[in-house]
């Protein structure tokens, strides 16, 4: 999930008051960010499950991920910076019956390291183009929300023959300066200080953690994604949004309909950035008939 200061007050409204009862060390009961809780509380822990977890070296960094279930491979990809693995367990929960998921903690989050290079687009990419090299050699539909959307879309773009079908869930145009990031230690922990407590004791390396916000701060506010990136993609493309998100607003997700040469579009009403959390079956129910297509 992509954040910034002029935005996170929405978040603030439209998210669950979180308890503060949970252990922050207990790893075994994750959330996502500013929520609750666990949801359902023995639901499995997903970007922390030593039954499904694996590491792969992709050349500057050991990359984690996890898979479930048997099929096709289906890639997914969770937000930035505050975004986890876990928020999308009702996706590997759904997904996982009819395919093999492989849902990657993307470099510097959960279990992930953070690597020494920038943290671009086109890393991610190579990143995931590496797991799902070594986890099936065979192409994949791609999920991702917002942070996880676009390094979908420079995955496609750059790997075209790995990615069968591409959803995206708040991820739209995004020209150079419309937004600006300034994220500090101070500003995460007094969002939610349990999920950060939580993805720390996670993170190999999170003596790091305040340098690796100056670099996705300083990436943030160069990064330029339009009509050279989005033309690129050639797979059929299902474009998700919350009508009321805050981040991908919908005249950046409009705008980006109109720059990709195979694509269908979703709008979830009365939904922000997380529309999937909000309002999950109506986001299901689009989903599938792509799928089916």
């Amino acid at each position: 999930m992509l954040l910034n200061k002029k935005s996170s007050y929405l978040l603030i409204v439209i998210s669950l008051i979180f308890s503060l009862g949970i252990d922050a060390q207990d790893l075994k009961h994750l959330r996502s960010f500013m929520q609750a809780g666990p949801n359902p509380p023995k639901a499995v822990p997903y970007g922390n499950n030593p039954k499904a977890g694996h590491y792969l070296n992709t050349g500057n960094a050991r990359i984690y991920y996890e898979v479930y279930g048997k099929g096709k491979p289906f890639v997914v990809l969770h937000g930035g910076v505050f975004g986890s693995t876990y928020e999308m367990g009702r996706f590997i929960d759904s997904l996982s019956k009819s395919y093999q998921v492989i849902a990657i903690s993307t470099r510097g989050h959960g279990r992930s390291e953070m690597g020494t290079t920038e943290p671009t687009y086109e890393q991610k990419a190579n990143d995931v183009n590496a797991i799902l090299n070594a986890v099936a050699k065979d192409s994949a539909i791609v999920l991702g929300f917002s942070d996880g959307g676009y390094t979908g879309y420079y995955f496609a773009g750059l790997y075209p023959d790995k990615v069968k079908k591409l959803i995206t869930i708040g991820a739209g145009e995004w020209l150079k300066g419309s937004r600006s990031f300034n994220i500090t230690r101070k500003d995460a922990f007094e969002l939610d200080s349990l999920y950060w407590k939580q993805q720390l004791a996670l993170n190999p390396h999170p003596e790091k953690f305040d340098e690796w916000l100056v670099s996705i701060n300083q990436y943030f506010n160069t990064v330029n994604i339009s009509r050279e990136v989005f033309g690129k993609v050639r797979c059929p493309v299902l474009l998700m949004a919350g009508e009321l998100d805050q981040n991908a607003t919908l005249k950046t997700v409009i705008a980006a309909y109109y720059m990709f040469p195979k694509v269908q579009l979703a709008i979830i009403p009365n939904a922000p950035h997380p529309a999937f959390q909000v309002n999950f079956p109506a986001v299901w129910a689009d989903i599938i008939p792509f799928l089916q297509q």
